[in-house]
């Protein structure tokens, strides 16, 4: 699975909040970012957010300080903002628009944001007024919902060149379309009228009902770095390939392509045993990629192969599987990878930008790369080498029960940070609120297949921890510049992983597949123990770990509240992070849609996910809560 299934889906009608506080920010100078050049930097300064993430440096780090343990309780809601989502289901029945997932970007005083609906926005930052919406009607092309996830899209890129500036998104049915950031209106010199169809030239015939994009590119150098998202469970036979390209940004041609299945006679291909790199797909780069603007490397998050949970089509480690890529900008060459999981069974994939991060270890100072993982690692490279930081061992794990699958040996697992949340359903792991509830849960949990990481699924049902949607989620991690410090949400949501030959045409034709469900825990709390979402802060000069603070008020579950416990436990949550100069913000992953019934779960979604929405500022070095500010609830948009 390239994306995490067990997201809330739910339709908003206002896609942001602005917060403010009664102080001015200090005159500021440009904040050292790992990798970014000088004009990134001095916009941060600014107040600006120029990328996803800040800076491609993946930081989500601002050196702003208006914010800070004395007036964080100030802090309000100045404007909100409806979709215009809104407008076109209501004209049209388009969608539904499923879920906002856009992290706007701000440049020169305006907002720039897509929607669900692959829409385009600009907004004034000060006011909320719009002051354009472009909209590419993707939903007249008679496709119907897109693949995966449905109508989502998490935002767009920035590009300038003297005066020209432009906002480029990747459409859900895979355009790539570059518009006049003072206008919204298509650029004329760019691809087709504006357009670039990203289904051409991809070696294969493609189903558009497996092929979309619902992340941003990276804009380095002038090349604009393209991912993709590929339904990859069972899907068609051969599977779309996930490869990755660079276009010219100027004109929005085709420079290069990066196969991320090696190719016949290219390196590496012989980790594709039995000729499988040639109908084996998927593998591609779904989640938000980063990059050092001063090397021009960029940094690729592959994820797993089809399918998800059985290999046995495609023997041997399978490179670039779920695996780290970096690659030079400007010719798409590769300059060094690291596969985190051979052959990979759980839909490993990593699931969020890597983050740049000048580090000192041993007194040495490291240019480095560090990927968060749904297993609750961090991996650590030196960013110009690929060389590990601290060792990383081959160790060996299960063999599969499956027939016809054929598991790797041995895992690579990192001996610093260590893990940053549990990696199994042992009986010390799961819930033990009560001796009672404790009891329970171990009776629950030994129905199943249950062993360290790396079990195989298994025919009679394995429980994997952390489950597909992490431990680390596409929420990803925030780092602090000035203090080497790694933030990483993390949440215990196991997966109930059964092996099944397929039953029906549309399950596809190989083998075995994976079905994969969430397992509830006694009561209708949560299988595993406390805290069940929580953030993580980790030195990254020295790998140790620095505090773990539960995030979410765990009263909003039903079944905490029937037990009568106050303490905070957290939510089995992605949560999303921001830090500043002074402070740590965050925010949870809300779901407040209609009543849903999901396989394997035997209560309403809704009465397990976040019905409680807060923003919380905390101390950044202490874990220290300063502020809880309630958020409105968001109403069903549509039924």
């Amino acid at each position: 699975m390239h994306e995490a299934r067990w997201h809330p889906w739910t339709s908003l009608t206002v896609l942001g909040l602005a917060l403010v506080v009664l102080a001015m920010p200090a005159a500021l100078h440009a904040q050292s970012i790992p990798g970014a050049l000088t004009e990134s930097a001095k916009a941060l300064s600014q107040g600006e957010w120029p990328a996803y993430a800040g800076t491609y440096a993946a930081s989500r780090y601002s050196p702003l300080t208006q914010i800070d343990r004395t007036n964080a309780k100030n802090l309000h809601i100045a404007w909100r903002w409806k979709s215009p989502d809104m407008a076109v289901k209501e004209r049209t029945g388009a969608g539904p628009s499923v879920a906002n997932e856009a992290t706007p970007l701000m440049v020169g005083g305006v907002l720039y944001t897509s929607t669900s609906l692959s829409q385009v926005a600009a907004i004034d930052a000060a006011t909320g007024e719009t002051k354009w919406v472009y909209d590419p009607k993707i939903y007249e092309n008679g496709l119907g919902i897109p693949p995966n996830l449905g109508w989502l899209h998490r935002g767009v890129a920035y590009w300038r060149s003297g005066d020209d500036e432009r906002i480029v998104i990747l459409t859900a049915f895979a355009q790539m379309i570059a518009l006049d950031a003072r206008t919204g209106k298509p650029v004329p010199s760019f691809g087709k009228d504006g357009r670039v169809d990203l289904v051409e030239g991809l070696g294969r015939p493609i189903d558009r009902n497996y092929y979309t994009m619902t992340s941003p590119p990276v804009i380095v150098r002038g090349v604009i770095v393209v991912g993709s998202s590929v339904f990859d469970w069972w899907g068609s036979r051969p599977s779309p390939p996930g490869d990755v390209r660079g276009f010219d940004g100027a004109t929005g041609r085709l420079l290069w392509t990066f196969h991320t299945v090696a190719q016949g006679e290219e390196p590496d291909a012989e980790t594709w045993e039995k000729d499988s790199w040639k109908e084996a797909g998927n593998t591609n780069v779904w989640a938000p990629m980063s990059a050092d603007e001063e090397l021009g490397y960029v940094y690729l998050p592959v994820s797993t192969p089809t399918n998800d949970y059985y290999g046995g089509h495609r023997p041997g480690d399978g490179l670039y599987g779920e695996s780290l890529v970096c690659l030079d900008v400007t010719t798409g060459k590769k300059v060094w990878h690291y596969q985190l999981v051979h052959h990979g069974l759980w839909d490993y994939d990593p699931p969020a930008a890597p983050n740049l991060i000048d580090i000192t270890v041993a007194g040495k100072p490291i240019k480095a790369v560090a990927q968060v993982t749904k297993q609750a690692f961090v991996y650590v490279f030196d960013r110009v080498t690929g060389r590990p930081v601290w060792p990383i061992e081959e160790q060996p794990v299960p063999a599969s029960s499956v027939p016809g699958e054929r598991a790797a040996k041995t895992q690579p697992i990192p001996t610093r940070p260590a893990p940053f949340d549990i990696q199994s359903a042992s009986n010390d792991n799961v819930i033990d609120l009560t001796p009672e509830i404790h009891r329970e849960a171990i009776d629950i949990a030994s129905a199943y297949d249950r062993g360290g990481l790396y079990t195989p699924p298994t025919e009679r049902g394995m429980i994997q921890v952390p489950g597909n949607t992490g431990g680390a989620s596409w929420a990803g991690a925030a780092v602090d510049p000035e203090t080497n410090t790694l933030y990483v949400g993390t949440q215990r949501l196991p997966t109930l992983i059964m092996i099944r030959k397929p039953e029906a045409s549309w399950q596809g034709t190989y083998d075995y597949i994976g079905l994969p469900s969430y397992l509830p825990g006694p009561r209708g709390l949560p299988l595993l123990k406390p805290p069940f979402g929580s953030m993580v802060a980790i030195d990254m000069n020295s790998g140790e770990h620095r505090w773990r603070i539960p995030v979410g008020r765990s009263v909003a579950l039903r079944a905490i509240q029937n037990l009568g416990i106050r303490e905070q436990l957290g939510l089995p949550q992605r949560s999303w992070a921001l830090l500043t100069k002074t402070v740590m913000i965050v925010v949870q992953m809300g779901y407040l849609g209609p009543m849903r019934f999901v396989p394997g779960l035997n209560m309403p979604i809704r009465d397990l996910f976040n019905r409680d929405p807060h923003l919380w500022v905390y101390d950044k070095t202490t874990g220290e809560m300063l502020a809880e500010i309630d958020l409105p609830a968001m109403r069903r948009a549509h039924r």
